[in-house]
């Protein structure tokens, strides 16, 4: 049976049950209609709530005018995605194998949403958008040779080749193994962001970048939006592959900031096409500091949430998702998620704000959950004063193999 207070606290009136109704009664509760509403994964490959994500971005697109999604994927493959849900180009097969990185389109749930999003756009005028806004990056980056050569062909006449030929280009770029050498990883002195070729294209994609602006008036609007795209992700890419050369104790405290602010920078142009659902590791839409263990080094870094929500201030909201029970990983009952395990609902939706207030009011003092999967990041209770709401998850037993990262 249902006990709503726990050490004085009563919880079940921060809480309701998840679902359409729920969700938009949340959007209402806000300062303001966000432009991007970020719902964060406490723990990746969680199929419960692939599942759950589907069903409040449907419920977002047909009832309360959401017309794109946004996933913590590369940008560049994201375009295989758009291009089939908006024209119908490709096979669902090829675009769930090319459109997404970080084994993300082997999950079943994002393979439905991608189905389903097609299908919508099949009856509907106004159609869905689909994005990838992360970089083409794991711990490495891939080669800039993509974005590079894409902007120097949508903006192709005599000014791009006074800036640089493409045969220049191909000749600086060289092989794209010798950019995305995974030894990087550990080896600074393995790549080459610091070399005089990677200098000098850094340059180029710098004009290329100015030259896009004065071009802008004579590009049609969807070659405008591809190469403002291709400028950021080639800027983006050469910046991330000059630190990753850098052998100081601050390498990759400087490189998990770089992957936000490039985050952050495609959430920007995101939030141009109107409201949007972005999904992502509730570490990078966190409105504070992201920390990490990375080997026996803490990282601290500003998050892509924490960014973007200083340029859209109210018009970014965070959902945090947590999870009850995972697996076998059971939550002690003094954590923020044991708490929340006794509500009576499978799936909640928790005003994250009131909760504070209840827990301060109620002096309860709830502990940090440690968690024995390692891939799975607690809620932490002093933080959650800077979350809009929780999605809570009581149990989830289907947990896929995180595999590379």
């Amino acid at each position: 049976m249902f006990n709503d207070t726990v050490e004085g606290m009563d919880i079940k009136v921060t809480a309701r049950p998840l679902d359409g109704a729920g969700v938009s009664a949340f959007l209402r509760s806000l300062p303001a209609r966000p432009l991007l509403l970020g719902l964060g994964e406490a723990r990746h490959f969680v199929g419960e709530l692939g599942e759950l994500r589907n069903e409040i971005f449907r419920h977002l697109a047909e009832h309360e005018g959401y017309r794109s999604f946004a996933i913590e994927s590369d940008c560049l493959m994201g375009l295989v995605v758009d291009d089939y849900i908006t024209t119908g180009t490709g096979t669902l097969d090829d675009v769930m194998e090319r459109g997404f990185s970080h084994r993300f389109g082997t999950s079943p749930a994002n393979r439905e949403l991608v189905r389903w999003m097609r299908a919508y756009n099949d009856q509907h005028d106004e159609k869905l958008r689909f994005f990838g806004f992360d970089g083409p990056l794991e711990y490495w980056a891939a080669s800039p040779r993509q974005a590079l050569t894409a902007l120097h062909a949508l903006l192709d006449g005599p000014l791009p080749r006074a800036v640089a030929t493409r045969e220049t280009l191909d000749t600086l770029l060289g092989s794209d193994d010798r950019w995305s050498d995974e030894a990087t990883v550990m080896d600074p002195s393995q790549s080459i962001g610091q070399s005089a070729d990677a200098q000098r294209l850094r340059l180029i994609a710098d004009d290329l970048a100015a030259l896009l602006e004065t071009q802008a008036p004579r590009l049609s609007a969807e070659d405008k939006e591809r190469a403002a795209l291709y400028a950021r992700t080639a800027t983006g890419l050469l910046r991330y592959h000059y630190w990753m050369a850098d052998a100081g104790p601050a390498r990759w405290t400087r490189l998990s900031a770089l992957r936000d602010a490039m985050m952050a920078a495609n959430l920007r142009a995101i939030a141009g096409h109107g409201p949007a659902l972005v999904f992502a590791s509730n570490l990078h839409l966190r409105r504070n500091e992201s920390e990490m263990p990375f080997g026996d080094q803490p990282l601290q870094w500003w998050s892509a949430g924490a960014i973007t929500a200083t340029h859209l201030g109210d018009r970014y909201a965070f959902l945090a998702s947590a999870l009850g029970t995972a697996g076998d990983d059971i939550p002690p009952p003094d954590t923020i998620e044991g708490i929340l395990s006794t509500l009576p609902w499978d799936r909640s939706l928790i005003n994250a704000r009131r909760l504070a207030e209840a827990i301060t009011e109620a002096r309860t003092k709830p502990a940090p959950r440690v968690s024995r999967d390692f891939a799975y990041f607690p809620l932490d209770p002093a933080q959650l004063d800077t979350i809009d709401g929780i999605v809570f998850l009581k149990r989830a037993v289907r947990l896929g193999s995180l595999g590379r990262r």
